[in-house]
């Protein structure tokens, strides 16, 4: 498959915190015509609805735009999202409609009124000491494309687990409502087919962007300038100018940016071997993961 041929790229730190205004979220974008990624809104705390905000009315055309979050569930292992209640959602826009539909009424963008729904309640692992009697224990469920991360040296988290410093459940569920009101102009991939031309929205996983700076996945964050323009080196950016500690929210966002630049044209990462249609459509993938 050949990719097409984007002009800028994007990469969007997310977070799924209580609140409006987020210190984890960050954006970075790297402009056509520029030699290094730019934080947009620098020191700006953005909401969720900020976001989504810029990406439908401020995004330049022609962009690959990353989100570090997962946009599905696991589906693959048990043929549905919710195995054994009837109204488990067929798709991944079907989930996102139906997160919506749950928490129409929980502000910024929270899901809580989605986790605390008594069948959906039952497959999350909940803070409390909450684990629903069907969320299976362990880690939790994984998709497919999180079984293909670990083989690369990752971490991955089930988005069915709400709870400890490393899940992304919480943020995942949350960009599920950002993506579902998403116009149609701004497809997301794989779940939509990947058109010829316009901007894109993508799953990411800011560790693969780290490591492909010479960052390994156990110490892929990066709390330096130092750190960050090591990797941005690998990159194929100039340096950031600054020096001392930077926040690891903007430098993952600066990094995969310029990693999403380079990514965005290796044929290979748009055709994973493991991807099939039903998973496209099911479970999604992260952009990158081969």
């Amino acid at each position: 498959m050949k990719p097409p041929r984007f002009r800028n790229f994007a990469a969007i730190d997310w977070s799924g915190a209580a609140g409006e205004r987020q210190r984890g979220i960050a954006v970075a974008l790297w402009q056509e015509g520029a030699e290094r990624p730019e934080t947009v809104r620098p020191g700006h705390r953005w909401s969720r609805r900020e976001v989504l905000d810029w990406l439908v009315n401020d995004m330049p055309g022609e962009t690959l735009a990353g989100f570090d979050l997962g946009i599905s569930l696991a589906f693959a292992d048990r043929q549905a999202f919710f195995p054994g209640w009837t109204e488990s959602p067929p798709d991944a826009r079907a989930l996102w409609a139906m997160v919506e539909q749950l928490a129409c009424q929980d502000e910024h963008l929270a899901v809580t009124s989605f986790v605390d729904h008594p069948e959906v309640s039952r497959h999350f692992r909940r803070h409390g000491a909450r684990e629903g009697d069907l969320f299976g224990g362990g880690r939790g469920r994984l998709r497919v494309t999180e079984e293909e991360q670990q083989k690369q040296g990752c971490q991955p988290c089930s988005n069915f687990n709400l709870v400890g410093a490393a899940q992304v459940g919480k943020s995942s569920l949350s960009g599920m409502r950002l993506l579902h009101r998403l116009p149609a102009r701004l497809p997301v991939w794989p779940v939509d087919p990947l058109p010829g031309h316009g901007s894109v929205v993508v799953e990411i996983y800011t560790t693969l962007a780290a490591m492909a700076g010479r960052r390994s996945a156990g110490r892929s964050k990066m709390r330096t300038y130092a750190d960050l323009n090591h990797a941005l080196h690998h990159l194929g950016s100039v340096p950031m100018p600054g020096s001392g500690p930077i926040d690891d929210h903007n430098s993952d966002a600066l990094a995969t940016a310029a990693w999403l630049r380079q990514a965005a044209f290796r044929p290979e990462l748009w055709s994973p071997a493991r991807l099939t249609e039903e998973i496209a459509r099911t479970e999604g993938w992260t952009f990158g993961v081969p």
